[in-house]
Parts: structure tokens; C-alpha cells; sequence
């Protein structure tokens, strides 16, 4: 085919240059997030929150406020349920953005309810732990930091889970933006070898005091109660409890 003529239309035409693609066209990468401004970051619907994760000698007592809000400073519910279960013998909570830590666990339930239908037995907590820690660091879950609580042959386990995907174990933890003041309670009120209704209180009394303090917390307390025989997860007010 001849080369078009000087005066052709489709002389002015020619390839764009590396330079002048207006992205990369290797990106975006597997679990990469666009760039966000602080505007954007500021109108996601976070939940605050204290949340307390505890192991005691008969399983693990999962607690959290009730309250979602708005940057912490509007609340925009009084009665969110911030703790799920996503194993027949774990749970994990909810903290910072909804969407994001919504997506997360119907992410983990699907694993968990895959593994079982393929293995034919649950999924241990050390194998759930890493897969919550992988999905945090790859996954397009914006602004989590929950913890998982579970029991299994091995034990009874808590872990918590950053925002970078990862996982830590310990006897208790707190995350959420009420968590200074929820430490000072249950670093003082803690024991070893607690009962499960020990633990309870113990937790209250901690989700209590940051929700004094803490704009984000507050309205109430869930309480998941894990054993080797299930999750019971139920909702109470303060003067319930304490």
C-alpha cells in the first residue's frame, strides 16, 4: 500500500508515544485502590467503634459499641450490629469504613463456606487468620482494622487484623478509636484462665468507658459468645451488663 499524500487527511495521523498515554497501561495492579483525596476519604460512612476481642479457658467473648458515624462527628445509626459470623465457631467485627468491612466478611463467609464444601471440615482459625491478613493487604477493602475471634482444635484464638493485612495474636485486644481508653480498662480488669461470663463484664465494662470519652462509640454493646459449640451473638444496653 502506498504512503498516503502530504495534503491526505490521513497524513496528520500517526502512533502516540509512550508519553502521551494518560495512564500506565501496566496499571491498575491485582488489589490496587485509585488515588483518594482527603475529601473523598472524609465522606465514607465509618463506623468508629470500640471493639474488644478476648480469649478466656472456655472460648473467646467477642464485644463492640453500637454506634456508626460520620467522621465521628454525626451519628448516623444507634443500633449497627458490628460483630458477624463467618464460621460455625468465628466471628469478627466491624471497624472503619461500612462498605469496606461489609464486603470483607461476605468475602470470608464465602471462603469459609467453600473450603467446607470442598475439604469436608472447617477451615482452622491459623488458616482463616492468614486468609483475613491476605485479603486485607490485596483486597479492595478500604479502611478495616477488625478482629477475629474463633475456636478450634488448637485452642481459642483472637487476633487482630491492620489495615496492611497484619495479623497478630494475643490474649486480648482492642481496636477502634475508643481503643486508649478500652485498654486502660481491660489491661486492669484482665485475668487469666476468665470464664466466658467473666470476660463479658470485663469487656462491658471496657466498651463503657470509651464510649464516655470517645465520640465514635457508644449506644450499646453487642456481645458475641464463642465456644466450641457455636456463636451466640446478642445486643444489650450498659445497665444490662454492668
Amino acid at each position: 500500500m502506498r504512503d498516503p499524500t502530504p495534503d491526505s487527511p490521513f497524513s496528520q495521523q500517526r502512533s502516540p508515544s509512550a508519553g502521551e498515554f494518560q495512564t500506565d497501561p501496566y496499571e491498575p495492579e491485582v488489589g490496587s485502590l485509585p488515588d483518594r483525596s482527603d475529601q473523598d476519604t472524609e465522606k465514607v460512612n465509618k463506623t468508629g467503634t470500640t471493639t474488644i476481642g478476648i480469649a478466656t479457658n472456655e472460648g473467646v467473648v467477642v464485644a463492640t459499641d453500637m454506634r456508626a458515624s460520620l467522621g465521628g462527628r454525626f451519628v448516623s445509626n444507634k443500633n449497627v450490629q458490628k460483630v458477624e459470623q463467618i464460621h460455625p465457631t468465628a466471628a469478627l467485627t466491624l471497624v472503619g469504613s461500612v462498605g469496606g468491612a461489609q464486603s470483607f466478611i461476605r468475602s470470608l463467609r464465602a471462603e469459609v463456606n467453600l473450603y467446607e464444601a470442598r475439604r469436608g471440615e472447617d477451615m482452622s482459625m491459623q488458616a482463616l487468620s492468614t486468609l483475613a491478613g491476605n485479603f486485607a493487604r490485596g483486597g479492595p477493602f478500604f479502611m478495616i482494622n477488625p478482629i477475629l475471634g474463633g475456636v478450634d482444635g488448637d485452642g481459642h484464638h483472637v487476633y487482630s487484623i491492620d489495615p496492611a493485612g497484619g495479623v497478630m495474636k494475643d490474649d486480648y485486644t482492642v481496636t477502634g478509636s475508643g481503643l486508649t481508653v478500652a485498654y486502660g480498662t481491660l489491661e486492669d480488669r484482665y485475668e487469666d484462665d476468665m470464664t466466658n461470663e467473666q470476660a463479658r463484664e470485663v469487656a462491658a465494662a471496657a466498651i463503657k468507658a470509651a464510649a464516655e470519652r470517645d465520640t465514635g462509640s457508644g449506644n450499646g454493646i453487642y456481645l458475641a459468645d464463642i465456644t466450641s459449640e457455636g456463636v451466640d451473638i446478642e445486643g444489650y444496653d450498659f445497665d444490662e451488663l454492668l
